[in-house]
């Protein structure tokens, strides 16, 4: 099985988002994945979705989801040819002793502290899936106390757009 990034351009109608999560649970997919909103086209929302399939019967999900009328646009994103980032909030504890090692640990992967409590510090982190990885296994020594990260969000590299390919300007 193979790691898919599919990114959706889609009316913003209500119960679509549960349309296209369904058509990949009846396939029996699970949607590692799925982070939504609005797009750069009033009335249209992206939906990036990363599954973890084998090819063939994801041009049969594809195909499906085409088929509904509210998909405008589906296009699979390259890794290579698109910049993939993720979103995390972390809640560390920290005592007098290791909150300057969690604050190092901060400062060498770019991220910032969000919130400062006398037990616990709150991180923000944005990056490529391997950079979040790897700041949790530092901070996971000092006990992560809460966590909440979003999907994973996708656009292709270069000038052209998905929406251009749909709405020639």
């Amino acid at each position: 099985m193979t790691e898919h990034v599919l990114s959706l351009l889609v009316e913003d109608k209500p119960g679509l988002l549960t349309r296209v999560a369904g058509l990949f649970a009846r396939r029996g997919f699970n949607i590692e994945s799925l982070a939504v909103g609005a797009s750069e086209v009033s009335g249209l929302s992206r939906i990036t979705v990363v599954v973890d399939v084998d090819t063939q019967p994801l041009e049969q999900v594809t195909k499906q989801l085409n088929k509904l009328v509210n998909v405008i646009k589906i296009v699979e994103l390259e890794p290579a040819q698109s910049v993939l980032r993720e979103h995390m909030l972390i809640k560390v504890k920290v005592d007098n002793v290791t909150r300057s090692q969690v604050l190092e640990a901060v400062n060498l992967f770019r991220a910032r502290v969000v919130d400062v409590a006398t037990d616990a510090v709150v991180i923000e982190v944005t990056g490529d899936s391997g950079k979040t990885r790897a700041l949790l296994r530092v901070l996971e020594p000092f006990g992560i106390k809460e966590l909440a990260q979003s999907g994973l969000l996708a656009i292709g590299r270069g000038p052209k757009s998905i929406t251009e390919r749909v709405f020639k300007n």
